[in-house]
């Protein structure tokens, strides 16, 4: 058993300082110490996935970063390790536990399967994986291991955490309470395609300025009107845009940037926004492109239509929301909204080019391309 300080300061020393997850009863020492220690980041995030994506953002952004949770939680990573970190290359140390450890303590009957595949699946996944360090002196062998993949590969490295690895210790600090005061505004109609939207988002860019744009079409279409080293297009890891936008925001805070999503991909993953809206970077602007269908796969319609959005992000404490129906709209929203986190609903039409090529830099170039351009490269 280690204190939780060792493996943290000696983590410290090699540059990790953000840390996002979902708890669990062997982690509650070392979440705690993260939490209690004010020049660390302890970003709570809603479920797994989500936390694997904001530590693959902060990567991006040039911050080394753990995403930890309960290994039942895995099963929710899946998607985003195997389409996020992995085709992107975004290197993030994994802590999960192991829980219905098999020939361990008796454990709950729902960690009973899971604790049996848990180091067979980060295998499947292709995650080199070792055991958290018990005793101080193994702390720094582990850490070299993992940060040697990392750095090396570009690929998350997992150190799976039995029960009783870290002494117990107790949260000191409070929660911080955050006011919800946005006003909603109201709904407005589809009047222009995504295209036009996104002409008006690229206008209204500067160089500086990072743009994340959502899996299907919004990526494709974002390329397609100009390629520029600031945009990042995702592939796969539905719903994780603005998980990944955050962990960008944290690491890159003197950089706006700007997320562009969509209804079903927010759907898919809709408690982000809980966590942006409490976490609340001030340089982040979360756009949300609804045309109401699964438009990639064939035009299905979400159940966008039944949805609040405006209303949902400001009761998740986003301090500016926004309901914009054309691109004047939406360029002068994304001038006004600089200096507070916004949310911006710009409903459109569905309708893509039946020539929308697809980008030719892969997504693990793009990922580097746009860590050049932040000059990490």
């Amino acid at each position: 058993m280690i204190g939780a300080a060792e493996f943290i300061e000696a983590a410290r020393a090699r540059g990790f300082g953000l840390y996002s997850g979902v708890p669990c009863s062997y982690l509650k020492p070392f979440i705690n110490y993260v939490i209690d220690d004010r020049t660390l980041r302890y970003v709570g995030a809603a479920n797994e996935g989500d936390a694997v994506a904001i530590a693959a953002g902060a990567w991006l952004g040039g911050q080394l970063a753990v995403a930890m949770f309960q290994n039942s939680g895995l099963g929710n990573a899946v998607n985003p390790l195997s389409s996020l970190t992995w085709t992107f290359e975004l290197p993030v140390l994994l802590i999960p536990t192991l829980r219905g450890e098999p020939g361990g303590a008796p454990d709950e009957p729902q960690h009973e399967l899971m604790g049996q595949i848990t180091t067979a699946l980060l295998e499947t996944l292709q995650i080199p994986w070792e055991w958290f360090p018990q005793e101080a002196a193994e702390v720094d062998g582990a850490l070299e291991r993992a940060c040697e993949h990392l750095l090396s590969e570009r690929r998350p490295y997992a150190l799976v955490m039995r029960k009783g690895s870290v002494a117990p210790a107790a949260l000191q600090s409070e929660p911080a309470a955050r006011a919800r005061a946005a006003a909603v505004p109201p709904p407005a109609s589809p009047e222009v395609r995504r295209a036009d939207m996104l002409r008006a988002v690229q206008a209204a860019a500067g160089p500086d300025d990072l743009l994340l744009a959502t899996t299907g079409y919004t990526g494709r279409e974002l390329y397609a009107l100009d390629d520029r080293p600031n945009q990042l297009y995702m592939v796969g890891s539905m719903g994780c845009a603005a998980s990944l936008g955050l962990g960008l925001a944290l690491a890159q805070p003197a950089r706006r940037v700007v997320v562009l999503d969509g209804d079903g991909a927010l759907l898919m993953r809709m408690g982000v926004l809980a966590t942006v809206g409490y976490e609340r970077p001030a340089n982040l602007v979360h756009v949300l492109l609804d045309n109401g269908v699964h438009e990639s796969t064939g035009g299905q319609a979400t159940v966008s239509r039944s949805v609040d959005f405006p209303a949902i992000a400001a009761a998740c404490g986003y301090p500016r929301v926004a309901a914009v129906a054309t691109p004047d709209a939406l360029a002068s929203e994304l001038e006004v909204s600089r200096g507070s986190l916004s949310f911006i609903h710009a409903p459109v039409l569905p309708g893509v080019a039946a020539d929308l090529p697809r980008p030719t830099i892969g997504p693990a170039a793009v990922a580097r391309r746009l860590r050049g351009h932040l000059g990490l490269e």
